[in-house]
């Protein structure tokens, strides 16, 4: 009995460790869950609608590797990445330089900088360097949203210009290059359509979360909170 017992124990161990790994990053993974499962619904659809047009236009049907770099799909997916890049990152500066009093979203404008914090002996190795490595650290969020809204802003374009010039061929007009893309009112429209979407998003939840509230959310003040505390 006791052997027995002994061999269930790295078992247990392995059980436990595995649940509070999920526990401890259950947001992460059921985002990224979300994430994949849309991509693949997209991918998905976004095959059967082109192909369904190509038949129409009389030409031939894309194989999924075809579709997969296919300016169709490269395009619909990076505009899209384009505005939730553009919009993360720039809600991340505004929130460090504007104020909404009331509202969990931002810092108190009578209390900007909060109470001093203490360098902690944990403190991530950029915080105890200090100089440059730290200035580039208090801003590496801003930083790393701003490059993936330009990585993505360019897969757009080269993705767009790509499904623009099929299109234009398949109506018996010149292609375009990518350059010349930039400058049509079709890519600014794409980008436009998105991004004010995000902006207005955004606004919502700074806004509609000074008067309401949403219980055990950081994104939230607490229930008990006057409409006038600023903060979460």
């Amino acid at each position: 009995m006791t052997r027995g017992c002994a061999r269930t124990r790295p078992d247990r161990k392995a059980g436990s460790a595995m649940r509070r790994f999920l526990r401890d990053n259950g947001l992460s993974i059921t985002l990224i869950a979300f994430f994949l499962v849309f991509l693949g619904g997209q991918f998905v659809t976004g095959y059967r609608v082109e192909n369904q047009d190509r038949l129409a236009h009389g030409e031939a049907e894309l194989s999924v590797g075809s579709y997969a770099s296919s300016g169709h799909f490269i395009e619909a997916t990076f505009e899209n990445w384009e505005s939730e890049f553009l919009q993360m990152g720039f809600y991340v500066l505004a929130t460090a330089l504007l104020f909404q009093r009331g509202s969990a979203e931002s810092r108190d404008p009578d209390n900007p900088d909060g109470e001093p914090a203490e360098v902690m002996a944990n403190a991530p190795w950029p915080v105890k360097r200090g100089g440059l490595v730290l200035k580039l650290y208090e801003n590496s969020l801003a930083i790393a949203f701003l490059a993936f809204f330009l990585a993505a802003f360019f897969l757009h374009l080269w993705g767009g210009s790509r499904a623009f010039s099929a299109e234009q061929i398949a109506h018996g007009e010149p292609a375009v290059s990518t350059i010349e893309f930039l400058g049509t009112s079709q890519f600014w429209f794409e980008s436009f359509q998105n991004w004010q979407s995000e902006f207005l998003a955004v606004a919502a939840l700074v806004l509609l979360s000074i008067v309401l509230r949403q219980k055990n959310s950081p994104e939230s003040k607490p229930v008990e909170a006057p409409h006038s505390e600023t903060g979460g």
